[in-house]
């Protein structure tokens, strides 16, 4: 309960801050300038693209004087996000709406500064995060295939644990970020760092807020739509019912585990990383069992065999079932699963808890909720 209060007090308090800046819009009159100067620049020229959805359309392109110096009258229609190329050597991400901006490089140093746009200051934020999030996952690449290489399980394991560790550090200094936009529309490129399925009141809260601000943006409806089609498995949501048939041929409903802490486990008999994840899910079952902790294991084998045979091997002594049916399995499909190991935690009035704990995550979620 007490973290659930914590979340609600760290939305609500984001939402004011959202709305606690003067209100945009008036100032709008459907130009902005982009200028700059570039120095130590090769030959070429700079070409705006804009993005519409999941593509760059290109706007233009615009002449570098002799001096460096560039100047160029951008019509919109409303914000939206843009990219600079700079001739073809680095590119520029832009947040532009109401205000003009001024962009200096160094192609010499990689130095770049940004002056006016606030929001396209802002968009620069989540972009130094973003490649900061990428440099510690390649240093944790190198590490991992160097211990696949050496067939090292215990460093595979701990690279693991800490990819996992990087990915709740990264989506709370991005969350801190946002938190700091006072409503910028800039706010939706840090959204996107994000794991719908994990933060989704989350985001679900920020939409709303930047909705009402920006009610006629196109990525926003997007977004909205997005979220609309995920919120029956939202955490605090009741969760859907599974009825699946046993080993045995009995049909089983998870509805019957009501009362206790569920982990719905989405595995199967020919998947790897399920695999190495079923010992620690035995060991916290194993402590947990007798103070109210359940395991109902949703196989996404084709075949019993193979089913039977990693359920002896692994030791698995909860609650199994499986229609065989791979990723068509009617519960992959009403619980929006593409890819395994994947799980959702249920509390004991059958409600989404939380979603994907495994290894550390899921030891510290039931430390928290038994010790």
């Amino acid at each position: 309960m007490k973290n659930t209060i914590l979340t609600s007090f760290y939305l609500s308090t984001l939402v004011l801050s959202l709305w606690s800046c003067v209100e945009k819009g008036s100032q709008f009159d459907g130009q902005v300038v982009v200028s700059g100067k570039l120095e130590n620049k090769p030959d070429g020229f700079l070409v705006l693209s804009r993005y519409n959805n999941d593509r760059l359309d290109v706007v233009d392109t615009i002449h570098v004087g002799k001096n460096g110096k560039f100047d160029y009258k951008l019509e919109l229609e409303g914000p939206n996000f843009y990219e600079l190329d700079l001739m073809g050597e680095k590119n520029v991400r832009l947040a532009l709406y109401d205000e003009d901006v001024d962009i200096t490089y160094d192609f010499s140093n990689d130095n770049l500064e940004t002056e006016g746009s606030r929001d396209s200051q802002l968009l620069l934020k989540i972009d130094e995060l973003t490649l900061r999030y990428q440099e510690e996952g390649n240093e944790l690449n190198t590490g991992f295939y160097e211990a696949m290489a050496d067939r090292d399980q215990e460093t595979i394991r701990a690279i693991q644990e800490k990819a996992m560790q990087l990915e709740i550090n990264h989506a709370n200094r991005i969350k801190t970020a946002i938190s700091e936009m006072e409503g910028s529309f800039a706010a939706l490129a840090g959204l996107g760092m994000l794991n719908p399925r994990t933060d989704f009141n989350y985001l679900d809260s920020v939409i709303v807020v930047l909705g009402e601000r920006y009610p006629d943006m196109r990525l926003i409806h997007s977004w909205k739509q997005e979220l609309e089609e995920m919120r029956a498995l939202s955490i605090g949501q009741p969760a859907p019912e599974i009825s699946l048939p046993n080993p045995e041929g009995e049909l089983v409903s998870l509805s019957g585990l009501r009362g206790k802490y569920v982990l719905i486990d989405f595995w199967a008999g020919w998947c790897k990383p399920c695999r190495e994840e079923n010992p620690n899910v035995v060991r916290l079952y194993n402590k947990y069992k007798d103070k109210g902790f359940e395991v109902f294991g949703v196989s996404l084998d084709r075949t019993k065999e193979m089913w039977l045979k990693a359920i002896e091997e692994d030791g698995l002594e909860w609650t199994q079932v499986s229609d065989l049916k791979y990723f068509n399995s009617d519960a992959a499909a009403t619980y929006q699963i593409n890819a395994i190991p994947a799980t959702y935690m249920i509390d004991p009035d059958g409600n989404i808890l939380a979603k994907d704990l495994r290894g550390k995550t899921l030891e510290n979620k039931l430390a928290e909720l038994f010790d």
